[in-house]
């Protein structure tokens, strides 16, 4: 399995405060102006990831996790909106991963994600975004 990249960020790093899983995005996975994630600077980052509402969000700071699950309008409508994109555009779900970091962990979590992303042809990262693996360019079903 490969070890995602490991000139980035780690992988416990990558996981956004809504439970998006950065190191499966298109704009990190990109061979150049690579983004470093939500929680990394903001060079080279979207602008719709600079200015999220959610990453943005003021009851966040009141968080002790830094994570959605901890807040006390969890899940708010802006994360519910999130969440229903992804689960039917991209067949993942925001909530469930949070409530898969409460329940197990984070490093459990994202030992799962490794395990889930990785494809299985190749060893490379499978893009969420495209379905494809960004190394042999196999399309995974996820």
């Amino acid at each position: 399995m490969d070890n995602w990249n490991t000139e980035k960020p780690s992988i416990l790093s990558l996981i956004a405060p809504c439970g998006m899983n950065c190191g499966i995005c298109k704009v990190y996975l990109r061979e150049r102006n690579t983004c470093n994630g939500c929680r990394g600077d903001n060079q080279h980052k979207a602008h719709h990831c600079i200015t999220c509402s959610i990453k943005n969000c003021e009851l966040l700071s009141k968080t002790s996790t830094g994570f959605c699950y901890d807040c006390i309008k969890y899940p708010c409508t802006r994360l519910k909106q999130l969440d229903k994109r992804y689960r039917l555009n991209y067949g993942m779900s925001m909530i469930g991963n949070l409530d898969a970091i409460k329940r197990e962990g984070l490093e459990a979590f994202t030992n799962y994600e490794l395990v889930r992303w990785t494809c299985s042809s190749c060893g490379g990262i499978v893009c969420v975004h495209t379905g494809y693996c960004i190394r042999c360019k196999k399309e995974i079903k996820q």
